[in-house]
């Protein structure tokens, strides 16, 4: 049986229940994506270009610190990773665990909350992010039973 980790970033609690389906459906090991400066409202207001998290997506550099240390992922097969969708790709933050992560040669899963995005452009960011990892592909969750979708993964 392989070992599965569910590393998750979310903002509202949305794709944190969705890595909690995952991780019950799988047998994995939850890992929290959390940023060592707390989103606040103020920062998740996409509408304000001023805002933290719009900042933050206009500089492809950026790289959130996190507030604890990388798992080590040297015992994990696989590793889903979860977050919402925010201006079509995937939350800098996300961008600090899958550089930072050790997922070469792993199997890595993505999956995503949304408003109404897909999960294509983040995908593709991800992937270029860290090319030595067996991608396979990823779902937007929304309103699917993340449990049944992870648990009948071909791992």
């Amino acid at each position: 049986m392989r070992k599965v980790l569910v590393a998750y970033f979310s903002a509202s609690g949305t794709t944190e229940r969705v890595a909690g389906d995952i991780a019950r459906a799988t047998g994995g090991d939850l890992y929290e994506i959390a940023p060592q400066e707390p989103y606040t409202a103020a920062d998740l207001d996409w509408r304000n270009p001023q805002s933290r998290t719009s900042l933050e997506h206009a500089d492809d550099a950026c790289r959130p610190a996190l507030a604890v240390e990388l798992p080590d992922t040297a015992g994990y097969d696989a590793v889903f990773v979860g977050f919402p969708i925010w201006w079509y790709v995937e939350p800098r933050i996300v961008d600090t665990f899958v550089e930072g992560a050790d997922l070469a040669n792993k199997v890595v899963i993505p999956f995503a909350t949304s408003g109404g995005s897909g999960i294509g452009r983040a995908e593709e960011r991800l992937h270029g992010l860290c090319p030595g990892s067996a991608w396979r592909p990823g779902k937007l969750l929304n309103g699917v039973d993340a449990g049944a979708w992870a648990g009948g993964y071909a791992l």
